[in-house]
């Protein structure tokens, strides 16, 4: 499977950014979806996963309120929308593919990764 994540870029506090994942080469539909971040000088951290039906989300506590993790099946895609964007959301993003039934919330659990699209959030 191959990813492609999209859509990083600029924006100032309190702003809004949808990232795309889109995936090929694969059974998109079978997999668990994940964002993940890097911060300079962090660890990759979980930031939302999504079951394969996208019946099943789950949040970093970070996050929760402020992102939603929704994907098409129809498209080979899953989106991150960011909304209320803080300057702590700064890192970069990456998607991530997981043969799996649950949503993992470690890295090493996820079979796939896309390259990364950074986000930087400044005024």
């Amino acid at each position: 499977v191959q990813l492609q994540a999209s859509g990083g870029g600029w924006v100032q506090p309190g702003g809004s950014l949808r990232l795309s994942c889109a995936a090929s080469g694969g059974t998109f539909s079978t997999y668990v979806m994940a964002w993940f971040r890097q911060a300079p000088g962090k660890e990759r951290e979980f930031v939302a996963g999504i079951s394969w039906s996208g019946r099943a989300t789950n949040y970093a506590d970070s996050v929760k309120g402020r992102f939603t993790i929704p994907r098409d099946n129809a498209k080979n895609t899953v989106y991150l929308q960011m909304n209320s964007l803080e300057p702590e959301d700064t890192a970069v993003y990456y998607c991530a593919a997981a043969d799996k039934i649950l949503i993992a919330r470690v890295p090493h659990e996820y079979n796939y990764w896309g390259q990364g699209t950074l986000v930087t959030v400044s005024s």
